[in-house]
Formats: C-alpha cells, structure tokens, sequence
C-alpha cells in the first residue's frame, strides 16, 4: 500500500515555472479573442441587399469603418419586427449596453460606396445617420509590442537554465560548467567486466599494478610496515601494446571511485580552464578517496615546458601542466589519490611530471614476445568458432612484432575471411591469409600488368628468396608471391628472429637480402628499375642507424650520435662538415658492398634463380618447399628453429 501511495504521488503533475508563461500567453490570446469577438458584427449581408434596406426605410444608423471597409447596419425597430428580418437580431455572449448591429457587410471603394449612399438617402423622409470609424484593436496591438521581448526574455531564460543546469561537460557545452571535469567515472553502481583475466601478457606491468590495487583493498598490509602506496604509475610503450586495457582491467579489480579521462579533455580555447578543470577533478577524487585517476594520452598536457615549436602557444597547456604537478605533489596533496597515466611519447614529457613523487612508477608496456603472443591469441580466439586442429603456437610464430591490437585484428580479419569463403569454423589458412592481408595489403588480381613487368617482378622477388636463402642470418623464407598486394607488385614474407641484441654480420646480411631483388635485375636483365624503392629504403635506414647510433662503423669509430633527450624540434647536426662526408661516404660503401655481395650470390647460383621465377610466374605464389626443392635444406636452419622455439 505505502508503494501504491508512493507512486500516485510521483504520478502527480509537479509544479513548472513555465506554467506560468502558458498562463500570460493564455490570458493575452484571451483578451485579443474577446476584443474582437465577444460579440457579433452583425449577420453578413450585401451591398445590394442593404441599398435595398435604405431604400425601403429599414435602416437607422450606418456605422463605417474606414480601414477595414466594413459597414455595420443598424435596423429600426419597426424593421426588426418585419418577416424578412427576423433573424437579424444580434445575440452576445457577453451582455452589452450598447445596441449591436443586426447586419455588417464589405464594400469596395469608399469614395463610391459614399457617393451611391448619398444618392439613395437625399430622397429620404428620414436619412439614416451615418457615422465613419477607424477600429483599432488595443491588446492585439499592445501584445505585439511586447510579444520580442517575452521572446528574448524566454530564449534568455532557457539558456541561463541550459547554462547552469546538468552534469560538468553534459550536453550543450554548459558555460558555467566548462572548467569542470570531463572525467568519467567508474564506481559500485558502474559495472566494468576488464579484469585482469581479459589481459593476456604483460605479467610485469600487471604484476605492478596489481600491488596499486591490493593497496587500495587492504591497506593495512603495506601501512603496518610503514610503506606509502606509490602516488602514481605511468604507462610507457608502443601503440596497441594494452596500455589502455589495463587501466579498464584496474578499474574492474579495484572496487574503489576511478575516474577515466584523456589528457585531451584538459584542453580548451578558453584561457585558465585547464588548469580548472585539474582543480575540479582532484576535488573530486578527494572526495571520494581512496580513488584511482587515469589519464590517457597524457601526453597531451605533458609536454616538457618550451619546447613548443609555436612560441607563445603554449602557455594554456604549461598552466594545466604546472596545476596538475601541484596536485599530484604540492603542499596540500592527498595521499589517496593514485594517478595512472598512459603514453606511447613518453620521450617528450616534462622531467618535473616524471620524478619520484609524481609517478613514481614507470611500467614499460614492450610488445609481446611469441610466449605473450600466443597468450593473446587464446584470449581474442575464444568467442571464435575455430577449427580444432588450430596450431596457436603456430600462429604466434607467424605474427613476430604484432601488438595486441595487431593479433586482435588478425583474429577479426581471419573470421571475415572464413565467412567470406563461406566455412563452417576458422582454420589455420584464414589466419594466414589474414596475417597477409594485414601486413601486405588486398591483393588485386585485376591489375593491369604486362608479362614484361611481370617477368621482372617475379626474378626481383626470386632475388629475395635465393638471397636469404643463402644467407645464414637472414630471416627464413615463408611464401613469395607476384601478385599485386596494396601498392606493391609482389612481395616476400619472411620469419624474422626475435632478437634482442644485433650484431653487425646479421644487419649485414639483412641489408644484403633486401638489396637481392636489384641485384636478381641487374644479373638476369643487366638492368634496373624503380621497383626496389621500398628496398632502398630500408637498407639506408640501417646503414645510416650502423654508422651515426649503434657505432659500428670502423671509421667513425664507437661514438653515436642519437641524443635521446634531443629536442624533436632540434636540426642542428651533433658533428662537423668533414664528419658528416665521411658518414655519407661510409653508408654507401656499406650499401654498395652488400649489393656487389648480393650480385656474385646470384650470378654464382644464376641457373636455380632462373629454375625459381619460371616456378613463381606459373604458380604466382611460392612456398619454403619449393625452395628446397631447388637449393635444399639450408644448413643452419636447424639452429634458427632452435632459437624459434626457446
């Protein structure tokens, strides 16, 4: 019964201040119907018709309004007795104590409606008086005066309402909201599903922020032997490695207010407002200690001070950077307040925003290596409907330098494939052709390409293959193929080691099957083309990265070049004129050497290069086993597995 009373309540109409406003327009509307129609004008009748009234000595007064040509007639009261006029009488709904008229009726020109009506009443015993009027409607008058003023008044009085109602950030950009936080929050009545189940790899950087949570749930079991739970953590690596991820994760397993926002919600064209809106979110946080902050892209507002190419541009953004290192670490900061952050530019972010105190925690987020990368693949392959005889360590061997938002697209890309194709489940070959798809692009069976180009293009890449194959640190072969893919004309796929040192020989060699596919032009055609751009590009980048930052050049000697802390706005060079020639010149002997090596490899064993593009122009694509085929198994390939499988 108490919900019953409870809910007839609620159903009542609640009092609006715009029930008010329906009430004056209600009222004017009012006072300009009655003003022009509380009573009648008259029965609508003739010209002719009232001529003929004159003439027959019915009508007693003729009243004229000028400006809206309408004649109102009185009837005597002998007339009103007549048959014929018997349903003139005027009725009202409000009495009046004046008489109404009993007929009204329009006429056209005044000047001859006056003439023909002093002709007709010159000859009367008893003329009709005739008066002129000019009607004017006064409320209808005075409510269009004032009707732009309760307009602007009630478009004012909706935007300040508009303006000072609703949550910080809600719709419409509140002005007086919009130094307030934009920061979403996650508490007890906001489920989030991410825990740390859902992040496959990266057990260090979970490992750390795991502690950040079990502080928040019992922090008894730090406190007692007198440790401080870090003030914040930062989230340092590549695009797509989970960064992101594992804050939502943080926000599921931590039960405690955690309020989401990028650091591109601090930044605003008005002046002071993001160093407002820091102020309000901290506020915030505070009030709802023990909380978490997470700030993706901090970046955003973490520049390092002067170091804007824009001089003068940067003072907004330094002033929210300079408010959020006092909230994090100021006079009166508030212990129970964590901050995550997340960036993959961590390289640019303001030495006093990195310091112990601030973040004291710095957690690499590296991409995942093939254990990590086959844990990966079991999270994103379970809402899969896969084959069963599905090889995930297969696939992680396939997927070498994939983020975890590369392998979550792999695995997308696969089921599309395999609906395409029309499968019942998803099998290692859509993974496959899906991993392709990715990294080289839609293949485009169309193009146009004469059997010229594509007689070049198959020993360019037949160059490739018989190169690395020869080469005992290069990368083992996967499939060549000269099928068009994206924007290139072919393209060759390899397995390359994880390495985590390089030596010089495995660059060298590297450099030496890139350039193959020049050197398979030039040996078979005596002629080269620009097919070898992508190429060209690679090996430069190596052999400048050789000589100016790893120091493996003899003639430069073991100094680099690379400063880390470099401005990214910085172009002065760190050497002299004579330095820089000598770099130049030391990059094309590199170059140049690896060519000339690539070049005897294959005029050496020209007759298997010939026997491999005549296989690769009739099946288009090639695998490891026609290689063998041709130059048999590789000698070190055995220990190539081997480091594959550790």
């Amino acid at each position: 019964m108490a919900n019953d009373k409870k809910n007839t309540k609620d159903k009542k109409p609640k009092f609006s201040p715009y029930w008010i406003y329906g009430i004056l327009i209600a009222v004017f509307l009012g006072f300009q119907l009655f003003s022009n129609g509380s009573y009648q004008d008259g029965n609508q009748t003739t010209p002719s018709d009232f001529f003929r009234f004159l003439e027959d000595g019915d009508v007693e007064k003729v009243d004229i309004v000028k400006n809206t040509r309408v004649a109102r007639v009185y009837l005597t009261k002998d007339a009103e007795a007549k048959e014929v006029h018997k349903n003139s009488k005027p009725t009202t709904l409000i009495p009046s104590s004046t008489k109404l008229p009993n007929y009204k009726f329009e006429f056209g020109d005044l000047q001859n409606f006056e003439n023909r009506l002093n002709e007709l009443t010159k000859d009367l015993t008893v003329k009709p008086v005739v008066t002129f009027d000019t009607e004017t409607n006064d409320w209808g008058n005075l409510l269009m005066g004032i009707l732009p003023f309760i307009l602007l008044i009630g478009v004012w009085i909706f935007i300040m309402r508009r303006m000072s109602g609703g949550g910080a950030g809600g719709a419409g950009g509140q002005i007086f909201n919009i130094g307030k936080s934009k920061a979403k929050l996650f508490d007890q009545n906001t489920e989030v599903k991410t825990t740390f189940k859902d992040v496959a790899g990266l057990e260090g950087a979970k490992e750390e922020v795991q502690e950040i949570v079990d502080f928040l749930k019992f922090p008894e079991k730090y406190t007692t032997l007198g440790g401080k739970i870090p003030k914040g953590a930062l989230l340092v690596g590549p695009p797509g490695t989970g960064k992101t991820l594992l804050a939502r994760a943080v926000a599921g397993e931590a039960k405690v207010p955690f309020f989401s926002l990028s650091g591109s919600d601090f930044v605003e064209m008005f002046v002071g407002v993001g160093a407002s809106r820091v102020r309000d979110l901290f506020k915030q946080a505070k009030e709802k200690s023990p909380s978490i902050i997470f700030i993706d892209e901090i970046d955003a507002i973490g520049r390092a001070r002067g170091k804007n190419a824009m001089s003068g541009s940067n003072d907004e953004r330094e002033n929210t950077l300079n408010q959020l290192l006092t909230e994090m670490d100021g006079f009166g900061t508030n212990t129970n307040v964590i901050v995550i952050a997340a960036t993959n530019r961590a390289d640019i972010l303001d030495k006093a925003l990195m310091r112990a105190g601030r973040f004291d925690r710095q957690i690499f987020v590296d991409l995942p290596d093939v254990r990590e990368r086959k844990e990966i693949f079991e999270v994103h392959l379970r809402p899969l409907k896969k084959a069963k005889d599905l090889d995930t360590d297969f696939l992680s061997k396939q997927t070498p330098g994939f983020s975890g938002a590369d392998i979550a697209n792999v695995c997308n890309e696969a089921a599309l494939i395999a609906a395409r194709n029309g499968k019942k489940a998803v099998d290692k070959q859509d993974f496959l052709d899906a991993v392709d798809r990715i990294i080289g692009g839609l293949e485009k069976k169309n193009k146009i390409i004469t059997p010229s180009e594509k007689k070049a293009v198959a020993f360019h890449e037949a160059g490739h293959a018989t190169v690395s194959w020869m080469l005992e640190h290069a990368a083992p072969l996967v499939k060549v193929t000269i099928v068009p893919r994206g924007r290139s004309l072919g393209a060759a796929w390899y397995l390359p080691e994880e390495r985590l040192i390089v030596r010089p020989e495995q660059m060298l060699d590297e450099m030496c099957a890139a350039l193959g596919g020049r050197a398979a032009e030039k040996v078979i055609f005596d002629k080269i083309s620009t097919g070898a751009l992508s190429d060209l590009e690679k090996v430069t980048k190596q052999a400048r990265a050789m000589v100016t930052i790893y120091g493996l050049s003899d003639k430069i000697g073991n100094l680099t070049y690379y400063d880390s802390g470099q401005s990214e706005y910085g172009f002065t060079k760190p050497y002299s004129e004579q330095t820089a020639e000598l770099i130049d010149k030391e990059i094309s002997n590199i170059i140049e050497e690896q060519y000339q090596r690539a070049i005897k490899l294959l005029e050496d064993n020209k007759d298997k290069l010939t026997e491999l593009a005549e296989v690769l122009l009739e099946k288009e694509v090639i695998f490891k086993d026609n290689l063998e085929k041709i130059f048999g198994k590789r000698d070190f390939e055995k220990e190539v597995r081997e480091n594959l499988d550790k």
